[in-house]
């Protein structure tokens, strides 16, 4: 699997994910908040919606996303598509007229590193639910000034990656990043290893 793919892959999913699914759900319920689900993401609250690899799941209905528009998905579901509005400056600068692809090889791969930091922040921080924030589309948590959580890739780092970013910034060689620290999912594995290196990054930003 290359990485254009990929990455033309998680382009997709999160323009579906932003406009798609965050947009009407901040519009009916006011939360931008998604989840991961078995597969893929979801909504939180109505409507009712998840991606499970290059298809949507909808009451009734399966749409397929490996070519589409958001707004044909919109049509299908007979809701107004559109990202959240004046609540944050970036986002994953799709349109609804604009075609998307979904690779569902791509699209397994994703979800799998968003079940992945799922499983390894619900472990580690018991009662702090894990968000997938459609600003960024990646699924993360904050503890005690840190942010945790994994990417599944962005303009700068094209590969999914766990990722610790302390609100103050710290010293040392686990700092790599400008944002705090950053491994790949290809070099951390499973879910042992995303919790062992978020569980570092906690104990270092601790100072522990």
């Amino acid at each position: 699997m290359d990485t254009e793919t990929v990455v033309r892959t998680r382009r997709a999913l999160h323009a579906v994910a932003e406009l798609v699914l965050a947009g009407p759900q901040y519009r009916a319920g006011g939360t931008i908040r998604l989840r991961a689900c078995a597969g893929g993401f979801a909504t939180t609250v109505e409507p009712r919606l998840r991606v499970v690899g290059a298809e949507l799941v909808a009451s009734g209905q399966v749409i397929s996303l490996e070519r589409t528009t958001c707004s044909v998905i919109g049509a299908a579901l007979g809701i107004t598509v559109g990202a959240p509005a004046g609540l944050y400056g970036e986002g994953s600068g799709g349109a609804g007229g604009h075609t998307i692809e979904v690779d569902p090889t791509a699209a397994r791969w994703l979800a799998h590193c968003f079940a992945l930091g799922d499983a390894a922040m619900n472990g580690l921080f018991p009662g702090v639910d894990p968000v997938i924030w459609p600003e960024h589309f990646d699924i993360g948590v904050t503890v005690d000034g840190v942010n945790y959580g994994v990417s599944p890739g962005d303009a700068s780092r094209p590969e999914p990656y766990a990722y610790v970013g302390p609100h103050t910034p710290r010293q040392g060689g686990f700092w790599n990043a400008p944002f705090g620290a950053a491994r790949t999912i290809r070099e951390l594995g499973g879910v042992a290893g995303v919790t062992a290196f978020l569980d570092e990054g906690r104990r270092l930003a601790a100072g522990a």
